[in-house]
This record gives C-alpha cells, sequence and structure tokens, in this order.
C-alpha cells in the first residue's frame, strides 16, 4: 500500500479527517445572436474525507446466483491466500479487473519519471477481503453448492472453497413470477410470504438481523438477481415517495421485488444500488431516497460487450467518423441467459444496452444532425452448452470521407460472472467511500454530501443513472475521469490533464528569474547546478 502525504498548504490531516480547499474551473457558454460568448469560472470547494473505515456488510439480492457465488468466493480465496491448479498450471487469488483494486492512477512526476499508484491508495477504502457478505435468493441452496451450480470456477479452487462457503444460506427472498420469466420457478423454493408491505417489513428486519449478528458499522445492499420486467410509472402509483409508500401498503401489483429491496433499505438507511437493467428507482422511489438521504445507485453492470461499444464509438466520433450502424449478437448459457430469453426482460436489457451510445453521438453535430443517430440493433439468445462464457459479436459500420465506408468487427468471448464481480466490490467500496466525502462550496458553513443519485458510480453501469437535469455521460474514458480527478480533488490536487507541458518547451529554463532563485540556490548547493535542464525537475524540486 503506498502511503502519500499531500505537501501543501490547502491540505491538512488530522486523526480522523482529510481536509482539502480545491479549486474547480469550469467554462460556462452562452449563445448570443450566433455568437458563443464563454466565461470561465471558478469555484472554491473545500472537501472532508473521513479517514476511518468501516466494518462493511453487503447484502447481495440473487446470493446464490452466478454473480452472488463467485464474488463472495473470490473474496474468501484472496483473503486466505489460496492457489489452486489447472491445465495451464498454478493461479493465484486476485481481482483483477477491479478498477479500484487493480488499475493505477496517475500520481505525480518525479525526478525517476511519472509516478504512478492504485487506485485504492489515493483515499482510504475498504480492502474486499474485509467486507462481509450475507443476503437472499429465491433458491435455497448453500452457497457450495450455488457455487458448484454456477460452473464458474476452477474445481481444484471449488474444492478448498467448499467448507468455507457451505455453512453460507441466503435468506428467502421475494418472488413474484409477474417480474422475471416463468423459467425460473423451479428454483423458488425460498421464498418471503405475505403482502408487499410485509415482504418490505421482512427484508427491513433482515436488514437489521445481519448488522446485529455481524457487528457491521454499514451495510450496503445491491441487487445482482434476475432482471426484471420494466414496470409502468403510472400517477398515484409510484411518482412520488408517498404514492410509492401508499401502493405498497394496498399491496399494488405493479411494484416490483426490486423496488421493495431499495425500498426497505432506504428506510433501514443503506445505500442501494441496481446491477440489473429493470427500472426499480421509479420516481418515487428516488424521491423517497432524497427524503430520506440514502444513496442509489445504477443501473445494469457495464462489464463486457457494452464497455467496449462506449470505448469504440467514442473513439471514432471523436476521430470525425460516423457509425452508421451498430450490431450486437449475444449468446449465453448460464441463467441470466435463461431469465433473458423471455421478451419482457429481454426488452429490460435491450433498453440498457442501446442507450449507451447516444450521449456519445449528441455530442458531435458535423457528423450527426439533431435527431439522427445510428441504427443500433442488440440480439441475446439462450444457449446452454456454454454455460457462463458469453460471446458477443459486434459489427461497427461507418461512414468516412468522400461516400466511403469503414466496418469493423469484433468477437469477444468473456467468462461474464468474472467480469461482473469485481464490478460488484467496486460499487460497494466507491459507495462506501463517498458516505465519508462531504464538501463545503465557496463560504458556505455548510458541509453537504454528494447527490443521493450517486453519478460518480456511472463507469460501472450500462443505464448510468443521474440526478435530475444532470446529463448522462456514457463515455468510458469521459466516467474513469470523473472518478480519478474527483478522489484527487479529495487530497487538494489538480485534475489529470495529459497536457504535459513540462515536456514540450523548446526554450530552456531561465534558472535565475526572481521567481526561480531559491531553487537555483537549492541546486547550486546541491552541486547540481548543471544537470536540471527541464520543467519537471524544477517542479520535482519545488
Amino acid at each position: 500500500m503506498a502511503d502519500i502525504q499531500i505537501q501543501s498548504p490547502n491540505v491538512s490531516y488530522t486523526d480522523d479527517l482529510i481536509e482539502a480547499n480545491y479549486m474547480y474551473q469550469t467554462t460556462n457558454v452562452r449563445n448570443e445572436n450566433g455568437v458563443y460568448k464563454v466565461y470561465p469560472h471558478t469555484t472554491n470547494f473545500t472537501f472532508r474525507t473521513k479517514r476511518r473505515m468501516p466494518k462493511l456488510g453487503v447484502m447481495l439480492v440473487g446470493w446464490g446466483g452466478n454473480n452472488g457465488t463467485t464474488v463472495t468466493a473470490s473474496t474468501i480465496a484472496n483473503k486466505l491466500g489460496i492457489t489452486w491448479m489447472t491445465k495451464d498450471g498454478l493461479k493465484k487469488s486476485n481481482y483483477f479487473g477491479s478498477l479500484t483494486q487493480a488499475s493505477t492512477v496517475y500520481l505525480g512526476s518525479s525526478l525517476e519519471g511519472d509516478i504512478y499508484i492504485p487506485m485504492k491508495d489515493l483515499l482510504p477504502m475498504v480492502h474486499p477481503n474485509d467486507i462481509v457478505f450475507d443476503g437472499w435468493d429465491i433458491s435455497a441452496l448453500n452457497m457450495a453448492d450455488a457455487m458448484e451450480r454456477a460452473c464458474v470456477l476452477d474445481y481444484d479452487l471449488q474444492r478448498q472453497l467448499r467448507p468455507y462457503m457451505e455453512n453460507l444460506r441466503p435468506r428467502p427472498s421475494i418472488y413474484d413470477k409477474d417480474f422475471i420469466a416463468s423459467n425460473q420457478e423451479s428454483r423458488a423454493n425460498n421464498v418471503i410470504c405475505g403482502s408487499k408491505k410485509e415482504q418490505v417489513e421482512q427484508i427491513r428486519k433482515d436488514i437489521r438481523d445481519f448488522k446485529n449478528k455481524e457487528g457491521v458499522d454499514e451495510v450496503i445492499v445491491l441487487w445482482t438477481a434476475n432482471t426484471e420486467r420494466f414496470c409502468d410509472i403510472v400517477p398515484g402509483l409510484n411518482e412520488s415517495g408517498d404514492s410509492l409508500l401508499k401502493s405498497i401498503k394496498k399491496n399494488n401489483s405493479e411494484i416490483s421485488p426490486s423496488t421493495l429491496f431499495a425500498v426497505a433499505s432506504i428506510l433501514e438507511g443503506c445505500s442501494y444500488l441496481n446491477g440489473s437493467p429493470q427500472n426499480t428507482f421509479v420516481p418515487g422511489c428516488i424521491d423517497l431516497a432524497e427524503k430520506h438521504g440514502v444513496f442509489i445507485g445504477g443501473d445494469d453492470f457495464k462489464s463486457g460487450q457494452t464497455k467496449l461499444k462506449s470505448v469504440l464509438v467514442d473513439f471514432l466520433v471523436n476521430a470525425g467518423i460516423k457509425p452508421a450502424s451498430i450490431v450486437s449478437y449475444n449468446h449465453l448459457g448460464n441463467n441470466d441467459g435463461k431469465n433473458l430469453s423471455a421478451p419482457k426482460q429481454f426488452r429490460s436489457k435491450e433498453i440498457s444496452k442501446s442507450s449507451v451510445v447516444d450521449d456519445i453521438v449528441a455530442t458531435n453535430r458535423v457528423l450527426y444532425e439533431p435527431g439522427d443517430k445510428p441504427d443500433h440493433c442488440v440480439v441475446i439468445k439462450y444457449v446452454p452448452y456454454v454455460g457462463d462464457s458469453k460471446r458477443a459479436m459486434d459489427e461497427y459500420t461507418s461512414e468516412i470521407m468522400m461516400g466511403g465506408h469503414n466496418t469493423i468487427v469484433v468477437h469477444n468471448t468473456c467468462e461474464d460472472s468474472l467480469l461482473a464481480s469485481p464490478i460488484i466490490l467496486d460499487l460497494v467500496i466507491l459507495t462506501e467511500l463517498c458516505q465519508r466525502i462531504t464538501f463545503r462550496v465557496g463560504n458556505s458553513p455548510h458541509f453537504q454530501s454528494f447527490n443521493n443519485v450517486l453519478s460518480i458510480l456511472s463507469y460501472l453501469c450500462k443505464a448510468p443513472l443521474v440526478p435530475r437535469d444532470a446529463p448522462i455521460v456514457n463515455a468510458l474514458f469521459k466516467q474513469r475521469s470523473c472518478i480519478e480527478n474527483i478522489l484527487r480533488a479529495c487530497l487538494g490536487l489538480a485534475p489529470q490533464n495529459h497536457m504535459g507541458l513540462e515536456n514540450k518547451l523548446s526554450d530552456p529554463v531561465d534558472w535565475k528569474s526572481s521567481q526561480n532563485e531559491p531553487l537555483y540556490d537549492k541546486l547550486k548547493t546541491l552541486g547540481r547546478n548543471n544537470g536540471f535542464s527541464t520543467i519537471k525537475e524544477l517542479n520535482y524540486l519545488n
């Protein structure tokens, strides 16, 4: 773990807090009679980050599914340092695929070159090994048997994990056959009975029971269960927090299980994250989260094909190339694929996968006129034999100069749950971190939290949930830059801009100018006055 100490008058440390003053620069634009008038603007922020990390509990809805068993088993394997043999040789436990645990960020430059550190070391973050898991599932299988049913992890690894997994059993979950495919009924032997109000009360009781038994300080609830059909948005049903609670009390059939879990979590003060594409967060649910000051985030894990799409279309459009047709075909054989073979559940997934290019297209009115966008087709087929190893095939056909065409065809084979599991970890780790960050704008005496809709999580979601009236950003590099630069702001560090001006100057530095005299004396004292010639070295010594 990297030990970072910011040497700046704008940053202070106490035993409890990191406090940083940060100048946030934005650019406002007005179109006045066809002339764009540009107004640079600077706002002062003061960030406070609590340094003490809580004992974190995570409750997964669909704990016994492929994702739930895989992420639980993986954290146990990492904590124990388990190794296992495969036909390709010895394998070691790791968190590859996790943004927080396995990616690095630029910290700054030194005499030895640029310094990169793991993202998890920028600010105090909960380690996945320390997370305590629990959850619900409509299947009563213990977690060892559920892991075996999932067919994701290698046999030798499963064999070593079984003693730690077989005593873990999911709590009964909510089963409503109107919202998921009928082919799931054979698994539903572990369900909560009663009215929707009684179901919400049972979920709340489960959260409290888990918190008390495990002694966790915070609980985050995450949906990784089956994709549901979209539910209707109807006035008087779910357009406000009050109407949603009344509809639950009346046992209205159009309130989905995922929304019931969200409501129960919010009423218990627990952040709720949606890893599937359905519209869990109806307006009333968002309103309820705002009233109770609880974070929510989603929708739908962005793991493989859609993540690549958000990179490739961004690249093409920013290169001045016009994608005109995007056709995506998938086949997979896990239980997710089985559930998605039903038309209504597929429609939920189709919507989340199709909207990923819209904001990218909207940025370029040279290529696209208003209302113009690529033909975008998404197909998903259930093929049991391939199991969790999903096949994704994409064809991108673009218009290029003088009526020409460019076609890119991509074939991607990805082990679905091994891509989704690190995303689950990133979602809960970043959400927990956001719960410890507050900030003050300007001279306001009031420190506030982030908006209840955590759009900082957009990098991890196919259909990012954003605050009311905020723009949706799907371009992957913009989403990652948002996370990295917010973490840097909490340390009083400027955003990473990739300008690299220190390496682009042709004239040598005037070492004896008035502003550099102290540094010149320092260099002379070190006997190095003839050895330095770049702005990078000057800044390093400064």
